[in-house]
């Protein structure tokens, strides 16, 4: 007990700091979370200020002082909380240093999240441009700009964000609408109910669409081993879906079953091994080659039907990264691992909505791409690749774990039922 008194002591005649905090952060749990992390920190804290909105719609503030046994302790633990969206009362403005090393940053860089960012400069806030997880910040101070850069496009000389000075975050606040898609928002469980799931999911669709903004699906050959190939090329058809992120399997799969008919040599519409179908894939990805590219075999009338098919009759920005297992691949595919991130960062940039089906890596890929506001909704039989994605920073996944091909056979009709009075939007 003596023991416990002194070091208390000492903490309260060491380094102190104060930080505020504003927002919906009681029924957010945002403020307990804020004073839990100050103490397992090894700080103590007193609450100086607080103010509870009155209405569910009024935004609270905290004013909390921090001590710890020195400066060090108190920066590092400022530090941790600037992420979940607290900052100092007397702000300072953001320090830079000049990269020294192309393509890495310099010692002590602030690493970024996916949440909402801005830097000080000059005395005033500016938000962080092209928002995203596991990057640094370059300042361009003249042009009063910042945005979040991956460590490969860092050059020589450029000025990157260190320490947590002058950097703020803006966290994602709980959705407060007693929605479809705000049932969906608890734990992974393959016990929800199915129809109001699909519902919040068809909603958000036809939301994203309603605002202008784009519906990305990441879809895995699960999609076409099971038959679902049908339902979301009609989704593509009918205007709900703008841009797909897939692999060198789903392509192939598709095309090779708009070609044979089969999936993996199994026929699609008997479900048995077809003779030398285990070919098949390789026979379609050499005639996608031989005649140069996705695009050409639709337009030479060669590939007539599938998702392919409808994403270059639709127009659908779609990208292909490629792995080390690929057969070929198709020419279409990214086999350059960063030159395909860029590829899809450039892709994301108006996507308003994330629908990701039955694929791990792309859906983890995915997700450490997209800014926290994205809604994303993870579809896959197991129930880890959801718990993998969310883990992983895209805390604003929610999982359903449901076979694939009823999950899009019923949102595919849902959304043709429903787009006649709503559209797909613009």
């Amino acid at each position: 007990m003596a023991s416990r008194e002194k070091s208390s002591e000492a903490r309260a005649a060491g380094s102190g700091e104060e930080i505020e905090v504003r927002g919906h952060i009681v029924d957010s749990l945002l403020l307990p979370k804020i004073l839990d992390r100050i103490l397992q920190m090894g700080g103590t804290f007193e609450i100086r200020e607080c103010r509870i909105g009155v209405q569910r719609s009024d935004p609270s503030y905290a004013r909390i002082g921090i001590r710890a046994d020195t400066p060090e302790a108190v920066a590092e633990i400022i530090g941790d909380l600037v992420e979940h969206g607290a900052s100092p009362v007397h702000p300072e403005d953001v320090r830079t240093v000049p990269a020294d090393v192309a393509a890495a940053f310099p010692e002590n860089f602030y690493s970024t999240t996916n949440q909402r960012t801005q830097v000080r400069v000059k005395g005033r806030w500016i938000d962080v441009e092209d928002q995203e997880m596991d990057c640094g910040v370059a300042l361009d101070a003249a042009a009063g700009r910042a945005r979040c850069i991956p460590m490969v496009h860092v050059e020589l000389g450029m000025p990157i964000v260190v320490g947590h000075a002058g950097v703020r975050v803006l966290p994602e606040e709980r959705s407060r609408e007693t929605s479809l898609f705000g049932f969906m928002s608890s734990n992974v469980s393959s016990e929800k109910p199915k129809a109001v799931s699909l519902q919040g999911v068809a909603d958000s669709i036809r939301a994203t669409r309603a605002d202008g903004k784009k519906v990305l699906l990441v879809g895995g050959p699960a999609i076409v081993h099971t038959g679902s190939a049908p339902h979301v090329a009609r989704l593509i058809r009918e205007g709900w879906i703008q841009t797909l992120f897939a692999g060198n399997a789903l392509a192939t799969h598709d095309i090779e079953q708009s070609l044979y008919g089969t999936s993996l040599g199994v026929s699609i519409a008997k479900g048995e091994a077809i003779e030398h179908g285990h070919e098949h894939h390789l026979r379609a990805i050499n005639a996608i080659r031989r005649l140069g590219g996705i695009r050409a075999a639709v337009d030479q009338g060669v590939v007539t039907s599938g998702i392919m098919y409808e994403c270059v009759k639709q127009g659908v920005d779609f990208v292909l990264a490629g792995s080390i297992r690929d057969d070929g691949p198709l020419p279409d595919v990214v086999t350059d691992v960063l030159v395909a991130q860029d590829r899809m960062r450039a892709s994301v940039r108006d996507v308003g909505f994330a629908l990701c089906i039955a694929t791990a890596l792309h859906s983890i890929a995915t997700g450490n791409l997209l800014p926290a506001w994205v809604k994303v909704v993870c579809v896959d039989i197991n129930p880890a690749t959801v718990t993998k994605l969310a883990d992983r920073g895209s805390f604003q996944t929610i999982g359903i774990v449901t076979d694939v091909e009823p999950f899009l056979r019923s949102l595919a009709a849902e959304l043709t039922a429903g787009g006649a009075e709503t559209g797909p939007g613009a």
